[in-house]
């Protein structure tokens, strides 16, 4: 019998001139695992705010993801007492 479990990631935009910045936050797991991600719009180019804040996502997640692949490498370490060798995604 499994057991089904849900995580949730909060992600939180923000726009700061020609800049958006992404936070994705693992919330079940309080500060331990957020990730950032950040787009900038060239000036000569259309303002396409959803352009950048779905780059800037994607960052954020991907940095979330690997913050989590590192902190999992390191439990794996702690319990089988030798170095992790290539976690992928």
């Amino acid at each position: 019998m499994s057991e089904e479990q849900e995580w949730k990631v909060n992600i939180n935009l923000e726009h700061v001139e020609s800049e958006t910045v992404a936070t994705a936050r693992l919330t079940e797991h309080g500060d331990r695992f957020i990730g950032v991600g950040r787009a900038r719009r060239n000036p000569a180019d259309t303002d396409i705010p959803r352009i950048g804040e779905e780059l800037a996502t994607a960052r954020a997640l991907s940095d979330l993801a690997n913050k989590l692949i590192d902190w999992v490498s390191f439990e794996i370490e702690q319990h089988v007492g030798k170095p992790v060798m290539d976690i992928h995604i």
